[in-house]
């Protein structure tokens, strides 16, 4: 196991159609891939769909590939459509209740314990889209000082500041502070900072967002692959999702583009360990702003990555692309969707023997989000964790 390293690449909200349980989450008929595809006339996607993409579900302009590698469809065992219950689930952590959401903004007596505590008064305080919210109450927020917080359907409250009134580091304190307020059963699973700046009329996030989430409730594969003397290194949000439990080194990644890119760096240094990558675009930039041609331009740019980074696997290498949840664009809002996600997975000796007559190079597998978790820990440290959830489908 020594010379095997492991490459989880989570396409934020890149859902794969309704889990049977979406209607109770007003996400039924769901399937962002699906919608998506048919809203721009097709997608262009020749890696993904020499990996088995349209073989995991029908998707204009993705045929089924002859020779897919590992392919098919996980599913959460717990409940929640977030960031935070994706990436947790991936790594074998269930929650047993899914935490507050807040889809008609925060309680009088939490806004008033909020203010206090931060230090700051609050306006908006309804359910948003984080753009409109800064564009609308951008303008008082600069008269006043007050800090912008909105929610929607997740547990999410997320704060925004022009930098002009608090720099970054007083928005993360601001955030910390209401990080620790927000416990007991106001325990939202996160606080997000977003600091914007620019004039009115043009304000514009800046890349300093940062997540405050709450501390995983159980062990995880991350905090097995330690105790194996595995490297963990999240790239992107990743750190911020598991409260930096079971991360060895935290990278930056902002953009798609920032996190490929440092992923390659840490790979080109790293001889043994997880390099643990979340692409936000897809989620952040696209799919809350229902750009389907914006969703479908960074699929194609993550599809070209994905073509020269299978090129260069070596013989130890294990690729996995998947995902954390939907955000259907064809459906009502702008919220998360309660959806499968896809699973595609790689290894360097599954692209070696191709499409050569040796048999398809990986099977069908359907499974659990965790199944990538304990996948991850039998290639790189060679055994198991019972006591998780999940089964290996590779090592």
């Amino acid at each position: 196991m020594r010379d095997r390293r492991a490459t989880v690449l989570v396409i934020d909200a890149c859902g794969a159609g309704a889990l049977p349980d979406a209607a109770a989450y007003g996400d039924q008929d769901t399937n962002t891939l699906a919608h998506l595809a048919e809203a721009v006339g097709g997608l262009a996607l020749p890696t993904l769909g020499a990996l088995g993409l349209g073989s995991i579900l029908p998707l204009r302009g993705v045929a089924p590939s002859p020779d897919p590698a590992v392919h098919g469809l996980l599913h959460p065992l717990g409940p929640g459509k977030d960031s935070i219950t994706g990436h947790w689930e991936l790594m074998g952590v269930v929650a047993e209740r899914p935490p507050p959401a807040y889809p008609h903004g925060l309680p009088a007596p939490v806004i008033e314990r909020l203010a206090r505590a931060i230090g700051h008064e609050l306006i908006c305080n309804r359910p948003y889209n984080g753009v409109a919210a800064i564009e609308d109450y951008g303008v008082e927020h600069l008269r006043t000082g007050a800090l912008i917080a909105y929610t929607s359907q997740d547990s999410v409250l997320q704060l925004a500041a022009h930098t002009h009134v608090l720099d970054e580091g007083e928005l993360y304190r601001a955030c910390a502070a209401a990080r620790e307020a927000m416990s007991g059963e106001q325990a939202v699973a996160r606080v997000i900072a977003r600091p914007f700046a620019g004039r009115a009329g043009a304000f514009r996030r800046t890349e300093g967002r940062r997540d405050f989430t709450l501390p995983p409730p159980s062990r995880s594969y991350l905090q097995e692959l330690q105790s194996a003397g595995v490297e963990v290194h999240a790239v992107g949000k990743v750190a911020d999702l598991f409260a930096g439990v079971g991360i060895t080194r935290s990278h930056p990644g902002a953009s798609n583009d920032q996190a490929l890119a440092r992923a390659d760096a840490v790979l080109a240094e790293l001889a043994r360990g997880l390099v643990f990558v979340n692409l936000i675009e897809t989620d952040q930039s696209f799919g809350h702003r229902k750009d389907e041609r914006g969703f479908a331009a960074a699929l194609q740019a993550i599809d070209s990555d994905l073509a020269r980074r299978t090129e260069r696997m070596s013989s130890g290498d294990l690729l996995i692309v998947t995902a954390d949840h939907g955000v259907d664009m064809a459906h009502p809002g702008t919220d998360h969707t309660r959806e499968y996600a896809p699973l595609l997975a790689l290894t360097a000796d599954m692209r070696r023997r191709g499409p050569s007559g040796e048999g398809i190079r990986g099977a069908r597998h359907d499974g659990p989000l965790a199944d990538v978790g304990a996948t991850v820990l039998r290639w790189l440290a060679g055994r198991d964790a019972p006591e998780l959830p999940g089964h290996a489908f590779a090592g």
